[in-house]
């Protein structure tokens, strides 16, 4: 079995046959995966004792009051300190779980049994948890590392089309900005689709070799958002739902490289472009209200002093930050407003 040690943390690349726990457990999943997965890993844990909790499936419900329940009921169980919490699902299972075994008794032990592709190549390695508020996204939460993750591609069989398509998205943010080959690769779409496994493997490696030198977001980390400043502005304006996560990142990959090609004469926004498309993901978005557009942008968590920081490609497979000027951002929200 492959496996990548990161920050406390092992990630795992295939999930075992029996999951031994000697305190009591706590699977938490949603209403679309429930049906599928969830009897199939209780039957594959040893524990004391099994709860689980399902939550409606959706990126809205990653708030304060699902992370109410999910807290009460671990307290009705009567779990302790010593029990672990299990996120099965995608990445507001994975988001929602770290928060909340972040927080349940000042924290305890979580593991992650992700069943989506954003969640394999992104949501469930790193220990970024938090939820979404009317004010923006993952604006509320902490740094707390699962103790496992199992990455199984297995549970992909049964991802529809536009979830799949959608954490690609993150798969070419990586991409275009660390790895030229894996960008180039990508436009083979047959043959990466075939060869999923390596494709997700490369994807964790190269975000946990960032993660390793940055495990709290303090300088390095924040390559991994690229697209991600505009993309969550994207998402909260659609009310969360208009736009899967990685379709917004789509959008704010194709914003962001309009002002990387003023501010860092990068070249090659076409082919990030055709390749978002290949794997029919959006490009075309118009910003409705250009003010609200430029005041959410305060509200990202790189921004530092009012300074707003981004980062943009310089060619594929390298990257720059940049802190904009209030004129080149003004301008390039005008570009895409109607």
């Amino acid at each position: 079995m492959k496996t990548i040690d990161l920050c406390n943390s092992t990630i795992a690349f295939s999930l075992p046959q029996t999951l031994e726990f000697e305190n009591n457990v706590l699977i938490i999943t949603d209403s679309c995966v429930a049906p599928l997965y969830l009897s199939l890993i209780q039957k594959r844990i040893k524990a004391p004792k099994i709860f689980s909790y399902i939550i409606p499936s959706g990126e809205q419900e990653k708030n304060f009051n699902t992370i109410e329940k999910i807290l009460l009921f671990a307290l009705e169980q009567k779990l302790d300190r010593k029990s672990i919490m299990i996120a099965l699902g995608g990445g507001v299972i994975s988001d929602i779980v770290g928060l909340a075994s972040g927080l349940f008794m000042r924290g305890i032990d979580f593991y992650s049994i992700p069943t989506t592709l954003l969640a394999q190549v992104d949501a469930s390695v790193g220990g970024k948890c938090g939820i979404n508020t009317s004010f923006g996204k993952n604006l509320i939460g902490l740094f707390h590392q699962p103790k496992k993750v199992f990455i199984d591609s297995s549970f992909l069989q049964t991802l529809p089309p536009r979830e799949f398509n959608s954490a690609m998205a993150e798969v070419i943010k990586m991409a275009t900005c660390l790895d030229a080959n894996l960008f180039d690769s990508l436009f083979e779409k047959q043959h990466a689709l075939e060869n999923l496994e390596k494709v997700i493997y490369t994807c964790v490696k190269l975000k946990a070799k960032i993660v390793a030198q940055d495990e709290k977001e303090q300088d390095l980390r924040a390559v991994l958002n690229y697209g991600h400043t505009f993309g969550h502005i994207i998402e909260k304006n659609g009310n969360f739902h208009t736009f899967l996560h990685g379709e917004a990142v789509s959008l704010g990959m194709i914003i962001a490289n309009t002002l990387a090609e003023k501010l860092l004469n990068f070249q090659e926004s076409k082919e990030v472009k055709a390749l978002l498309e290949l794997y029919s993901l959006p490009t075309q978005y118009q910003i409705a209200d250009s003010q609200s557009f430029y005041d959410d942008l305060f509200l990202d968590k790189k921004t530092q002093n009012q300074q707003i920081k981004l980062v943009l490609p310089k060619k594929i497979g390298d990257f720059a930050f940049v802190y904009p000027t209030k004129k080149e951002i003004l301008d390039l929200i005008m570009e895409y407003s109607q």
